[in-house]
């Protein structure tokens, strides 16, 4: 019953009983006068009516204020039952999140795209993008990605965390049933109806899932360690990019053992040993058997140190809430070294002869070393923001021999060394304004390069000259050249930086491959419309650091990148993008005039329209 229902009812049972009660004298009045006395006058209606109003109202108030308390004392009675309910919860709750063995996060998304003109109006030979029949100037499509993050939480201190993706990539409509000729089934492409599962090797180069990291992470009172295959990201991800953003196409896994500590405050310690590459192995038993490593002298092993200052997002948060600068920092370094090669596709089981030796012809000699280092600086406060990343490789190959003899040894025509001297990095400055609205950034970045023709991308890509080295006008290919008594060039100096790295969305994207032998600038704006609700511009100046790396062999200047784009996410996970860039080519990706007489084709403008729909979960 509420309160108001009870005062009423309070107030209309004291008015009953007062007009059914006779009338009493109140207790302490004068007793009556003797009947031989003079009476007393009688009191008038009104006195009387005053009179029983305030008995009334004594009785009314005296009965509210009980039910009050009775009321008061039910409700400290629900309050402390509701309290030890939400205090259970609590408990429950937080019992149940240590009881959680298993949780998942990732992402789901389709990107649609349309490249116009990716061929820059070049010489089928001299094309740096696969291009359509020469009738055709625009190639569209979309690709789709699922990726999953699991973890499985063995208890507080103990977990194992994964990463996975299915159909990563995959171009719609590229694994249609017609792809696999022998069912016989269709005859004809017009006929599909369905889409049959991607199978490596046979309609498709990878399978449909892909396994990106799996290790096992432990919480100690000293540390954490962690163990198994696994993601690598550091600073600005320059050198070191786990690829982990929507957008992304590339990232690092690495398999290592690491163990982080924290001697002080902030200051984290972090040795690491990674296997980089085990070389040939084989199955002693059968495919089933545990695998064993034939040689340690073609195992490629990396020994690495972080050492770096660094803040939680909630410490930064709360700095720059608080009107603080947030400074963090840190160097990475590297030891990597190898003695020998393994011939063949790395990694791949090798050959067991009968008496279960490997023979030396299927390694040739290599003793290379490298030295990796790489600074990282943050500096931010509510308004602006300063990051900069600077890495190298530095070592020696002691022979670039590429196959091996038949009795093993050194090729006196390919036994020569090799110097490695490269270096780069990018810098970025951000500015805030409007409360955040209006994003102004600035970005540099320079990796160095090579006077070897061809930028150096893909090395591994052979050049048009003889013996495969790369001659002027190449797009790509090895940054030395040293053959036989022909050494001139030793050096491999140009610098790449990491593919998950993103600058632009034509030029070091797709027509180049990664940011090498170049110079860039770009200025970006972003302004929040409404939440979640972006929009931006930004534009690209892009140069060799060598004239003889491009594909002009002559002028240096590369391209002007401008691209416009939108973005709007939701607080549950929904994602849509859209990015316009235009491509205006400049002299240094001309064709190279080999004095044939052939007239220099035109270079044309490239466009990209570029989408993007997901679900982060």
């Amino acid at each position: 019953m509420s309160s108001n229902a009870l005062l009423a009812a309070l107030l209309v049972a004291s008015a009953t009983a007062a007009a059914q009660t006779p009338e009493t004298p109140p207790t302490g009045s004068p007793a009556p006068a003797p009947e031989s006395a003079q009476p007393a006058t009688p009191p008038s209606s009104l006195e009387l009516t005053d009179s029983t109003e305030e008995r009334i109202r004594q009785e009314v108030e005296r009965r509210v204020e009980a039910a009050k308390q009775e009321m008061r004392e039910e409700i400290r009675a629900q309050l402390a039952t509701q309290s030890l309910a939400s205090d259970w919860q609590e408990e429950w709750m937080e019992e149940k999140r240590k009881l959680e063995l298993f949780t998942l996060d990732g992402y789901f998304r389709l990107r649609p795209n349309l490249y116009n003109q990716f061929d820059l109006g070049k010489q089928p030979e001299r094309r740096l993008f696969p291009s359509p029949r020469t009738n055709e100037s625009t190639q569209s499509g979309a690709d789709m990605r699922l990726r999953l993050e699991p973890t499985f939480n063995i208890s507080e201190e103990v977990r194992v965390k994964a990463q996975f993706d299915v159909l990563d990539n995959l171009l719609l409509g590229s694994t249609p049933s017609t792809s696999f000729p022998s069912d016989g089934y269709y005859l004809f492409d017009l006929f599909n109806d369905r889409q049959t599962s991607p199978r490596a090797g046979l309609n498709a180069l990878r399978d449909a899932f892909s396994v990106r990291e799996v290790y096992g992470e432990v919480s100690t009172p000293v540390g954490l360690l962690r163990f198994g295959r696994m993601n690598a990201h550091w600073g600005l991800g320059v050198l070191r990019n786990d690829g982990n953003c929507l957008e992304c196409d590339y990232g690092d896994q690495v398999d290592r053992v690491m163990f982080v500590t924290e001697p002080l405050e902030g200051f984290y310690v972090t040795p690491m040993f990674e296997f980089n590459s085990e070389g040939r192995y084989a199955y002693p038993n059968g495919p089933d058997s545990q695998p064993v490593d034939v040689s340690k002298t073609d195992d490629v092993h990396s020994f690495v140190l972080a050492v770096a200052r660094r803040d939680t997002p909630q410490q930064v948060k709360a700095k720059l809430d608080n009107n603080q600068g947030v400074l963090n920092y840190g160097l990475h370094v590297s030891y990597r070294s190898q003695q020998s090669s393994s011939e063949g596709l790395n990694g791949s089981p090798a050959v067991i002869n009968p008496d279960g030796s490997v023979g030396n012809s299927t390694y040739v000699p290599r003793n290379a070393s490298l030295i990796i280092p790489d600074v990282w600086l943050r500096y931010e406060e509510k308004n602006f923001r300063v990051e900069f990343e600077v890495g190298a490789y530095l070592g020696t190959i002691g022979s670039r021999q590429g196959t091996p003899l038949p009795a093993g040894g050194q090729d006196p025509n390919q036994s020569q060394s090799l110097t490695v001297a490269e270096f780069g990095g990018a810098a970025v400055g951000e500015y805030r304004l409007l409360n955040g609205k209006l994003n102004i950034q600035l970005e540099l970045g320079f990796a160095s390069g090579d006077r070897a023709p061809g930028f150096g991308a893909y090395p591994g890509r052979p050049g048009s000259g003889p013996g495969g080295f790369t001659q002027p006008g190449d797009a790509d290919g090895p940054q030395f050249r040293c053959g036989g008594t022909d050494c001139a060039d030793s050096y491999l100096r140009n610098f790449r930086f990491n593919r998950a790295y993103r600058v632009d969305n034509i030029l070091f994207r797709e027509l180049i491959g990664t940011v090498t032998d170049a110079f860039y600038a770009k200025p970006t704006l972003r302004y929040t419309l409404t939440q979640g609700f972006d929009v931006f511009g930004s534009a690209v100046y892009s140069q060799a650091i060598y004239a003889q790396s491009t594909p002009s062999f002559t002028d240096r200047p590369l391209g002007l990148e401008t691209n416009l784009g939108a973005k709007y996410e939701t607080e549950d996970g929904f994602v849509a993008r859209v990015d316009w860039s235009v491509l205006f080519p400049l002299s240094g990706l001309q064709d190279y005039n080999t004095g044939t007489g052939l007239a220099v084709t035109e270079l044309k403008t490239a466009h990209a329209v570029r989408g993007t729909i997901g679900i982060r979960f």
